[in-house]
């Protein structure tokens, strides 16, 4: 069909700020109106009251593609992002090698063009992540990147990222940079304090994220250039970014939904799989984020997807490889803030959706006429308990394992293209 009219549904609309009932007509991959009445010839969904919503626009998905194709494929990766609402991924450039060169770009957008989603590249800022010399950047950018980041090696060379970053301003690109102090923050495994203590891990203050986050905003004010703070996770942090928003940069920033919905001690006895970069914080610090994230200060929500296989979570805590895989438990996390009352739906779909596809200059994240018709519906109160098992990522480790979670996806349809339908 290239007419589809999807009747009876819960209408999320993060641009508008709504949540009603209504209808919605989609035509040759474009959401065509919001007429009740469906055209002649088009091909009738009934969405049973379920909520449709824009897909989810995920910033920062790591896939091992190249280097690491054992740990998650862009065919894994495209699979898991579907059944979990996701229809852009935002892919990082950590990999083996980093995507610091055209060529490599250029490998990896051809591999990723088979996935059932949409999925755009970010680029490394500095060659191999290093922090000296900056990558071509301009080259990378014609090649198709989207924005330019080193992850989660912060560079202690101020004047290497100040000079990345003004070549940056000069071609209108886009900086993300983790905020972190890397004196600080290298090998801590927990955020310090009493807990961390008592179980001997190695830890970091959340201080380190500031000065890194000032560090940051001080060279985006220095340079001009546009930049984007991939995770704020401690409340010391939201002073400098508010001065800053305040102050007229060109700055927004992100958060993970692991930091949105659990804390430092659900840790436990060692738990590898909830070891993250930057690690959980205490229950302060993930209200504060939540509350940052209604009130607009911070402005995305992301997955940060970091697949890693058994052998390195299997291993004492402070050793074991940080991250989780999370396109698939991305949205039943998020419905935790919804069912807690945290944040209503419009809210979270306009940091999920609408905020990232905004930043990065994407026409996907909105329910608006003429959008591309990436879709999500789903159940925002389904139960279901979590089996990493069945999660459609090669990578199981994911740190809702066995928890009771509520919000199911029912189908997803990218350009209009349906890609998945849950199973009775």
């Amino acid at each position: 069909m290239t007419t589809l009219h999807f009747a009876n549904a819960r209408l999320i609309d993060p641009e508008a700020g709504t949540d009603t009932t209504g209808s919605l007509t989609v035509k040759d991959g474009a959401i065509l109106s919001r007429d009740a009445k469906a055209p002649k010839g088009a091909g009738i969904i009934d969405c049973g009251g379920k909520c449709l919503a824009p897909g989810i626009v995920d910033w920062g998905v790591k896939i091992g593609e190249p280097g690491e194709r054992h740990r998650e494929s862009f065919g894994s990766a495209g699979q898991a992002a579907v059944a979990g609402g996701v229809t852009t991924i935002i892919a990082r450039p950590d990999t083996a090698p980093a995507i610091d060169t055209p060529e490599t770009l250029e490998f990896v957008t051809r591999r990723a063009a088979g996935a059932p989603v949409r999925i755009r590249h970010m680029a490394a800022l500095t060659k191999g992540r290093e922090g000296r010399e900056m990558t071509e950047i301009g080259f990378l950018r014609d090649a198709g990147a989207i924005a330019f980041t080193d992850v989660f090696r912060v560079s202690t060379e101020a004047k290497g990222v100040s000079r990345a970053m003004a070549y940056a301003r000069s071609l209108g690109a886009l900086v993300v940079g983790h905020p972190q102090d890397p004196g600080l923050s290298s090998g801590a495994s927990a955020t310090s304090g009493k807990f961390a203590s008592l179980r001997g891990i190695p830890a970091v203050s959340p201080m380190a994220e500031r000065m890194g986050l000032e560090r940051d905003l001080a060279l985006a004010e220095l340079t001009g250039v546009r930049y984007h703070a991939d995770q704020i996770t401690s409340a010391r942090a939201l002073p400098a970014l508010t001065r800053a928003k305040a102050a007229g940069l060109d700055v927004t920033a992100g958060t993970s939904i692991h930091h949105l919905t659990l804390n430092e001690f659900d840790v436990g006895d060692y738990r590898t799989f909830f070891k993250f970069t930057p690690p959980l914080r205490s229950e302060q610090d993930r209200l504060a984020m939540v509350a940052a994230v209604a009130e607009g200060t911070i402005d995305v929500i992301s997955s940060m997807h970091t697949p890693a296989d058994e052998e390195s979570k299997r291993l004492p805590f402070e050793e074991a490889a940080p991250g989780a895989v999370a396109l698939e438990t991305f949205l039943p996390a998020a419905m935790r803030l919804f069912h807690a009352g945290h944040l209503d739906l419009p809210s979270l779909f306009r940091a999920m959706a609408l905020n990232p596809a905004n930043r990065l200059g994407l026409p996907q994240g909105r329910l608006a006429l003429g959008a591309p018709a990436d879709l999500v519906l789903f159940d925002p109160d389904a139960p279901f308990l979590m089996d990493r098992f069945k999660l459609r990522s090669k990578s199981k480790n994911t740190p809702f394992d066995g928890a009771r979670m509520e919000g199911k996806v029912l189908a997803t349809w990218v350009g209009g293209t349906q890609v998945f339908a849950a199973e009775d």
